[in-house]
């Protein structure tokens, strides 16, 4: 079995805190057998050089494929259609030159993340091979393992030996923990970041041929109004991937149903949600009541209604609302009012029903509010949520980790293809191992569930919170109290998401992601 990066790290780190007190020559030596046990940083760094110069030599086309782009967007184009859906020619030539900009940013990412990689695995492996060397020296100075009696009594000349050992085993165990911090640290950014840019070649995530290139390429470009498009993209990747799908697999009919709807769309936005619905698992007649519901509103009402996590910037904390109306939670209902939000997030039917009533129409914040409080409640309910109280007056109070598994799976499952399992997280080792698949999860437009938990005055406190986003080194946390914040992925491996919370909870103990 291949030992993981975090694996490496940890024992490395065991062994720095336990051969500095190695209390007798054959204890030292069975450490640096120990240490000499650890398998070196893995990787080439000459191929990974190669692929990173692959990626960057494509630059030069890129450029050149822009500038075309670019001499077409001045030539004045005429105001005609194209695709099946009816896409103005001067929209698709912008959509273009914007996925030329992103095509370019994504080479040039994946290129920076691979020359990095290959650098810092080169700097780490000789690094590696320096602390073996010491460490083999130590050995060699300490010689053979003491018998028995040989160990009951070390007089000044072998205490001098082990510790003149001890010291260079110490530096040289030292070294390798180092190597092994840089490389996995390194592994996890190449990783974060070529995931990111994967799930940002977006065009190509839709893999169908029964929409036409430009009507792919706009359906991934569009983005919900009011914050930056980067960050408010209405096709997730796996929105994309998902819809392709369901178109590949209706009838002939059901398709000209959906180019129709497509065709006759108002907007750009509208025409996203449209396949946002269907890749939320809808059939094409649900499809049609609900693009019967949308159709002709304009962009910010798409959005208010349809997307209720609208992201500005990607630091600091935003408040998330529907006119003065927080999506926010009701009573001790942290864990299914994040589950709900989330599958608003990726299902715009259901977010459409909680905004805007059966009719889709209905605005009132207090209806809002209400039917959010009885969705929190049914999901309480569906994942067997405690309570408290005197049966009169009786109050959630809670969930345990089977419940959240249950709604997570009945409630986001159908619409992200996704099933969930919980994984407890006891340390920072554990949080970092799991990291990577967070970062993925989220960049492809999946949320992960999280539980956090800390004290008061009271005793233990728990609560549950989703992250929703990733960008760079940063991830977006969803809390049920009605704001999305941007942490740290040192803050989510040191367990401390109090800057999402508050300061009672220093501990993320569990996330539910995906089965393998």
């Amino acid at each position: 079995m291949t030992e993981s990066t975090t694996d490496r790290r940890s024992r490395l780190t065991g062994l720095c805190e336990s051969i500095p007190k190695a209390g007798s020559k054959n204890d030292l030596l069975d450490l640096i057998d120990q240490a000499l046990g650890v398998s070196p940083p893995e990787g080439d760094p000459v191929t990974l050089e190669s692929l990173g110069k692959r990626y960057r030599d494509q630059l030069d086309e890129i450029g050149a494929l822009c500038e075309r782009v670019d001499k077409v967007s001045r030539k004045g184009l005429p105001d005609v259609w194209a695709g099946d859906t009816s896409v103005l020619a001067s929209d698709a030539v912008s959509a273009a030159s914007r996925a030329v900009m992103e095509m370019a940013e994504a080479f040039q990412g994946g290129a920076r993340a691979l020359l990095t990689l290959a650098d810092t695995v080169k700097d780490a492996q000789q690094q590696d091979a320096d602390g073996r060397a010491k460490l083999n020296d130590a050995k060699a100075q300490l010689g053979s393992r003491d018998g028995f009696f040989d160990d009951w009594h070390e007089d000044d000349e072998e205490e001098w030996d082990r510790l003149t050992a001890r010291h260079f085993a110490a530096d040289g165990v030292d070294l390798m923990h180092k190597a092994a911090v840089a490389a996995d640290d390194a592994a996890r950014a190449a990783a974060r970041e070529l995931n990111k840019w994967a799930a940002e070649a977006r065009t190509g995530k839709m893999g169908t041929d029964e929409l036409s290139a430009v009507d792919r390429l706009m359906l991934a470009d569009t983005s919900n109004v009011g914050g930056d498009p980067e960050l408010n993209e209405i096709l997730t990747a796996n929105d994309l991937e998902r819809a392709g799908r369901a178109m590949e697999r209706l009838s002939p009919a059901e398709r000209e149903r959906v180019e129709t709807l497509l065709a006759d769309a108002s907007s750009p936005q509208e025409k996203a949600y449209l396949m946002k619905a269907l890749a939320a698992g809808y059939d094409v007649k649900q499809v049609e009541e609900f693009g019967g519901k949308i159709h002709g509103k304009d962009a910010e009402w798409l959005r208010e209604h349809l997307a209720p996590v609208s992201t500005n910037s990607a630091t600091g904390q935003e408040q998330q609302t529907l006119d003065d109306e927080s999506w926010s939670q009701d009573a001790a209902t942290c864990v299914p009012s994040s589950t709900v939000t989330a599958r608003a997030m990726v299902d715009p039917v259901y977010a459409l029903e909680l905004t805007g009533g059966p009719t889709g129409q209905d605005d009132d914040p207090e209806h809002f509010r209400q039917r959010l409080h009885d969705e929190q409640y049914r999901l309480h309910e569906e994942g067997d949520g405690s309570n408290e109280g005197w049966w009169w007056n009786r109050q959630p109070a809670g969930m345990d980790s089977e419940g959240q598994v249950d709604i997570s799976d009945q409630e986001l499952s159908p619409h992200t293809g996704d099933s969930y399992e919980a994984r407890d997280m006891n340390s920072a080792d554990d949080r970092r191992e799991i990291l990577t698949d967070v970062q993925k999860s989220v960049a492809e437009g999946k949320p992960v569930p999280i539980n956090i938990e800390g004290e008061d005055e009271d005793g233990w406190v728990g609560h549950g919170m989703m992250i929703i986003g990733q960008e760079g080194d940063m991830l977006q946390v969803y809390n049920p109290w009605g704001t999305t914040t941007w942490v740290s992925e040192e803050d989510f491996v040191n367990g401390d998401l109090s800057a999402a919370s508050d300061d009672r909870f220093d501990n993320v103990n569990r996330v539910y992601i995906e089965q393998d």
